[in-house]
């Protein structure tokens, strides 16, 4: 058993999601650590995959590598709403050759076993296409309550990639694009047995994460919990026990100041960020201007091992500005930090290609 200091256990969570020093060089080695980044089209400042890799890489990143990456290297992946090194294809195709959905799913599926034959048929013949370029050829609609739907060519696609069938080739802006797996992953990819792959995800995951819980309530797209990967910790003035990645126990730490997306890894687990760097966030873009805090699509400013406050900015394009409503302190900022905290804020203005307009 590991009896780790909430310092010690926020370093270990700051090393394995590569927030120190010195900041990595290549794309490819950060998603294979972090092991995803996620998708998500909001761009108030950037989209989220740009704004993670930037947040490690740095000015030498450019959006342009992702898409190389995704469409013409290769090396990375897009699942269900994830970027993932093609070295873990197999992992999340394991087991895909059987996969059931549930009762609702496989009876739509087999109602409209023929828009799935078109579907192949098509791709096979024309593909890649967006789904839009899809004809939609279901004898029943998928009913549902929210904006899926009678989307039926995008639920068929959803759950054909579930089942390994089909494979997003790239996107179009925010447009995927559809093509048949053997023209997207690999000719030689393995999957592992179901369990022998979660094994290898819950290890993948600890030390993409550091320190994480045995179990945990259940999250949407990607797990916070990690089973029995790595070894035993405890921290002090923390309930309950934890699983660390001892690769990270060395002592070894240099931070640094960084700006973090909202979905960010780091914080992503907010019980965890209260728990280890008792830090509150909220992602406040679905709440009315007068009910928010820290704004739109405030940026978590990490300054070493702790999470000091809040940077509510936003990318003016039309205009060429960043510009920079409010930075909240959590804790009272010395010289250095709020200099290191600008540095930041110039160059991410600069990575954008913005300018560095009003600081509130």
């Amino acid at each position: 058993m590991h009896r780790l200091t909430k310092k010690q256990a926020r370093q270990v969570a700051v090393r394995a999601q590569l927030l120190d020093a010195p900041r990595p060089t290549k794309l490819l080695a950060v998603v294979e650590r972090l092991t995803l980044l996620q998708v998500d089209p909001t761009a108030a400042v950037a989209p989220n995959a740009d704004l993670v890799a930037w947040s490690r890489l740095g000015s030498s990143y450019r959006p342009e590598d992702l898409k190389r990456a995704l469409e013409d290297d290769r090396t990375l992946f897009e699942f269900n709403a994830l970027i993932r090194p093609m070295s873990d294809v197999g992992l999340y195709l394991a087991g895909s050759g059987g996969r059931r959905a549930g009762g609702r799913v496989d009876t739509w599926l087999r109602d409209n076993d023929r828009c799935r034959r078109d579907i192949f048929r098509l791709l096979k013949r024309s593909g890649p296409l967006s789904s839009r370029d899809i004809p939609d050829t279901c004898v029943v609609p998928w009913a549902s309550s929210g904006w899926t739907n009678d989307r039926n060519v995008t639920q068929m696609l959803e759950f054909l990639q579930a089942r390994g069938q089909v494979a997003i080739a790239g996107r179009v802006g925010r447009e995927r694009l559809w093509d048949l797996p053997e023209r997207v992953y690999p000719a030689d990819a393995e999957s592992p047995p179901v369990e022998e792959a979660e094994r290898i995800k819950n290890e993948r995951r600890l030390a993409a994460l550091g320190i994480a819980r045995a179990k945990a309530r259940e999250m949407p797209m990607e797990p916070i919990h990690v089973g029995d990967a790595g070894e035993p910790a405890e921290v002090e003035g923390v309930k309950g026990e934890w699983r660390v990645d001892p690769r990270y126990l060395d002592g070894a730490f240099r931070g640094r100041t960084a700006l973090l997306s909202p979905f960010d890894r780091l914080i992503h687990d907010r019980g965890r960020t209260e728990e280890l760097f008792e830090f509150e966030y909220t992602l406040e873009m679905y709440k009315p201007a007068a009910k928010r805090r820290w704004g739109y699509f405030a940026l978590p400013i990490l300054h070493g091992d702790r999470l000091v406050g809040k940077l509510d900015a936003i990318a003016d394009r039309k205009a060429g500005v960043l510009n920079v409503n409010a930075i909240h302190e959590d804790v009272s900022f010395s010289k250095a930090m709020t200099a290191a905290v600008r540095k930041e804020i110039a160059d991410l203005a600069n990575w954008l290609g913005l300018d560095h307009g009003r600081t509130a």
